[in-house]
């Protein structure tokens, strides 16, 4: 079966950055239902459709492709005082957005006096990525996978 519109697609898969070190070892396959419903990169989701099971595929990201361009107003210097005690570099927390829809993910940079320095932007933003792929499996999507907009695991539902 070739990967179409509303097709259950397993892929086994790597990502490496532009210098060839890994992003992701793609532990676990990737199961998404192909067809734009977001649940993976538009650029791969273009470039696996009509391949079948056994293809490969590799597909090189720019930046606005993957991950967004890094961007240099989501970095934030904040009191110390708006924090917990034992917060530490690399620890990740949400913040309210100001329109109230999503909270935005920030993580911790720097903690100096009485200081902390969070960045807004995605840990691989304005990173090139290589993803390569071979398709394992293809299966027609059910009317609810469809109608959930996502891919139900063997034991029913899953997100």
């Amino acid at each position: 079966m070739q990967i179409q519109k509303n097709s259950v697609v397993t892929l086994n898969y790597r990502v490496v950055d532009s210098d060839g070190n890994p992003v992701d070892e793609g532990a676990e396959p990737l199961v998404y239902l192909h067809g734009g419903y977001g649940g993976i990169f538009d650029v791969i989701e273009e470039a696996l459709h009509g391949k079948a099971q056994g293809d490969k595929l590799e597909v090189h990201l720019e930046p606005e492709d993957a991950f967004g361009d890094y961007d240099a107003e989501l970095v934030l210097i904040e009191s110390r005082n708006l924090f917990p005690e034992n917060i530490e570099v690399g620890m990740q927390f949400e913040r309210a957005s100001e329109d109230g829809e999503d909270d935005e993910l920030y993580t911790i940079t720097d903690i100096a006096d009485d200081k902390v320095v969070v960045d807004g932007n995605h840990p691989l933003a304005g990173i090139a990525l290589h993803f390569s792929c071979t398709v394992t499996d293809v299966r027609p999507a059910t009317q609810e996978e469809i109608g959930h907009g996502h891919v139900h695991g063997p034991q029913g539902h899953h997100h």
